[in-house]
């Protein structure tokens, strides 16, 4: 294949693990102007004019997906979405003959979701297009850890010594796992906290503190990363019931009230209210899930730009209307 020219990020996005901090640094610095653009009365700005991009979801998605769809029009670039249930996949085609069939239609880059760990790395490794994880398995979800951070720096102003604790199943999560190296390169303090049956037996060897009780967790943090219990990757036996998991580890309204310090509250969605979080608390004034879900499109602009060929130092000049 035909190597493209190396950017900012390098090739690809496959994870925060690969990432430097200058690097994560310039994605949120870049994510910020374009936030003024879904502002606007025209939402578009001709940055990616002439780009193709195909959004491959091979696992079932709608906030990631319509978050990318979005980022990818603001930013006028030319958008093909499909899904794995209705292409040659179902029929048998492997990801690398479909990704190729696909590049053979002259694409620019592929945003993909795929439910085995490592398929994104494995894909970029064997097209020439950029490639974009947009979750693989268990093990990255990075432009999700991204808009965390970028919502985090907002509320708080900072990430620098800031301490988080991300609460709930994060055994099955790709967002934890992005969230603990992105948070950690940027100077944040980390945590988990949640069922033993649902943290990894090696969760302490990626630098994290871990506490065994929800109550423990809330009088040490400044923001809490409530992660829902994955329902559909559990065989059972993980947790007793949802009701029981709620009694120990959900983020309650009487136990938010209780911190000592005003928290800043998260969730990646979608949100399994009256069991790791309750209605009281994700409505509430603590949280920020909503600005988030606004912060995803900048982040998702930010990161196809940079890809792109796009500067850091430019992205206010992009705003404007200006080409690579």
């Amino acid at each position: 294949m035909t190597a493209r020219p190396a950017t900012y990020l390098g090739k690809d996005l496959l994870g925060l693990e690969d990432l430097r901090r200058d690097q994560i640094l310039a994605i949120l610095d870049t994510a910020e102007p374009f936030k003024e653009i879904s502002e606007r009365p025209i939402k578009k700005v001709p940055v990616l004019r002439g780009k193709t991009i195909v959004n491959a979801f091979f696992e079932n998605s709608t906030r990631t997906r319509v978050s990318f769809e979005f980022a990818e029009k603001r930013l006028s670039a030319d958008t093909v979405s499909f899904a794995a249930g209705a292409s040659s996949v179902a029929k048998g085609e492997t990801l690398v003959d479909t990704a190729r069939n696909l590049e053979a239609m002259r694409i620019d880059m592929v945003v993909m979701r795929h439910s085995s760990s490592g398929a994104a790395r494995f894909l970029g490794e064997r097209i020439a297009s950029n490639v974009v994880n947009a979750g693989d398995g268990k093990h990255e979800h990075p432009t999700q850890a991204l808009l965390d951070l970028l919502t985090i720096r907002d509320r708080l102003g900072r990430l620098e010594g800031v301490r988080v604790c991300i609460v709930g199943d994060v055994l099955h999560s790709r967002v934890a796992r992005s969230n603990i190296w992105g948070l950690r390169k940027v100077g944040a303090e980390v945590a988990v906290c949640g069922p033993a049956t649902l943290l990894p037996a090696d969760i302490s060897e990626l630098g994290v503190t871990v506490f065994r009780r929800v109550e423990d967790a809330i009088e040490w943090a400044d923001v809490l990363n409530v992660l829902r219990l994955q329902l559909e990757r559990m065989q059972g036996g993980f947790v007793p019931s949802l009701r029981e998991y709620n009694r120990v580890f959900g983020v309650t309204r009487r136990r938010v009230e209780q911190a000592p310090r005003d928290l800043v509250i998260l969730h990646p969605g979608p949100m399994n209210r009256g069991v790791e979080i309750d209605s009281a608390v994700a409505d509430g004034p603590h949280s920020v899930i909503l600005e988030q879900v606004t912060n995803g499109v900048a982040i998702r602009m930010a990161v196809l730009y940079l890809l792109a060929g796009g500067a850091p130092e430019a992205a206010e000049a992009a705003k404007g209307g200006s080409n690579l």
